[in-house]
């Protein structure tokens, strides 16, 4: 089974950023995927396509329906996508990383909770879940990417340094799933980091923009940081 590259992201020349986060390496890599397992037996008539299948959103991911009788909009996935006003931007956010974000990002998508916990639990897909925020709780799997929240350029080392983690840990598969997240919908840390993404040319970035905050209002499951620096 493929596994995410360990990667140290708090090295020489990548500065960690504030809130500090447990360690500078990422350790044991989760699995990129955990797809059921099959029994060996002839090689399928149909040929399979040799390049990476285009992500598809499971069910409840993206905006809601409008179909005529279809059922109201989970209460999670509207807070999640309540609109504040604040207009998109394609370039790196450099205020209080605390404060209303907006209800879209240029080049990338939004994930809801439910789109989330459905890549999480069922891992029928390849995909890298990143947490940007540094805190004593991360979703299951998470692995830390807290530097690539830093202010700066497309061009600057936080690049740099980001563009080779995401190298090692997709094996260069610029069309696997990344989902990103933070705190809350008022965090920008996440936002900058999928811009940053984007701006290497992944194609599936999701933007998980409710965050720790609605994936715990979710009652769903986190992992905490044993020896998270305090």
């Amino acid at each position: 089974m493929k596994r995410f590259a360990v990667f140290a992201m708090c090295a020489a020349g990548f500065v960690c950023g504030t809130p500090a986060f447990a360690q500078d390496s990422f350790g044991a890599a989760p699995p990129v995927s955990q797809h059921p397992s099959t029994t060996p037996g002839p090689a399928p008539s149909q040929t399979q396509p040799t390049g990476p299948a285009p992500y598809q959103p499971p069910a409840g991911y993206g905006a809601p329906t409008q179909q005529s009788g279809a059922p109201s909009p989970d209460p999670y996935t509207q807070e999640e996508r309540q609109d504040y006003g604040v207009p998109a931007t394609a370039q790196l956010h450099t205020g209080a990383m605390h404060g209303p974000t907006p209800a879209s990002i240029h080049g990338g998508q939004i994930i809801t909770t439910q789109g989330v916990a459905e890549l999480v639990q069922s891992r029928q897909v390849p995909f890298l879940l990143l947490d940007i925020l540094g805190g004593p709780e991360t979703l299951p799997g998470a692995a830390m990417a807290v530097p690539a929240h830093l202010p700066g350029s497309f061009n600057d080392q936080t690049q740099a340094k980001f563009a080779e983690f995401l190298q090692k840990s997709t094996e260069g598969n610029k069309q696997m799933p990344i989902v990103l997240y933070c705190q809350s919908t008022y965090c920008w840390m996440s936002y900058n980091a999928a811009l940053r993404a984007i701006n290497m040319g992944y194609t599936n970035v999701l933007w998980y923009r409710g965050g720790l905050e609605a994936w715990q209002k979710a009652g769903l499951q986190t992992q905490r940081i044993q020896s998270f620096n305090r």
